[in-house]
């Protein structure tokens, strides 16, 4: 009975969650941005690559998009794209439950910086960002650790070199979506 019951521990052990793992950090870039951002507290992790916000201050400048304080809205982060796990009529995709996972951990909750590129908002009326926690890009810190591809769309291409080199370091380090423990090591 005891042995079962051992061996049934160390099954489940072995079949637990996906422990996240973002300690690969992305190079500091806030001090690069053009000025200008949106102080906003995450109030909603949507997915691994969408956020719902409140903005709590806008500093005026090229940076800065048109949200008035108060306003709440969805984010998307530009440059990287997650495995799917809310898009309607389609199935959750390999890895998508812990990128999302991932977004939550690193978002959740937080005070960020939100900066735009070229682009408002994209074709669900989401606002397109940057968004930062501290001088670090938290986009990147998704692709640095393997829950995000990079994902050039133009024409916010500002970081997108840096998004597909740590798209590349992420596959050689066989980190995220590149381990061979997840996905078969595949995209």
């Amino acid at each position: 009975m005891a042995r079962r019951l051992v061996g049934l521990l160390l099954l489940l052990a072995s079949c637990s969650a996906h422990q996240v793992q973002l300690t690969v950090q992305a190079p500091a870039t806030f001090s690069s941005e053009p000025g200008g951002y949106e102080d906003v507290t995450v109030i909603r992790v949507i997915d691994g690559d969408t956020v719902e916000v409140r903005i709590e201050a806008v500093t005026p400048g090229p940076g800065a998009g048109f949200g008035e304080v108060g306003e709440e809205h969805r984010v998307r982060l530009i440059g990287i794209d997650t495995p799917e796990t809310v898009k309607p009529a389609s199935p959750v995709e390999c890895f998508g439950k812990e990128a999302s996972a991932a977004a939550e951990a690193l978002l959740g909750g937080q005070q960020v910086r939100l900066v735009k590129d070229v682009e408002e908002v994209d074709g669900f009326e989401r606002l397109l960002r940057y968004v930062y926690i501290g001088d670090e890009l938290a986009n990147a810190r998704l692709v640095a650790n393997g829950y995000a591809h990079a994902y050039t769309y133009p024409p916010n291409v500002r970081h997108s070199q840096l998004f597909v080199q740590l798209e590349h370091d992420a596959r050689v380090g066989n980190r995220g979506l590149w381990s061979a423990d997840t996905c078969n090591g595949e995209d």
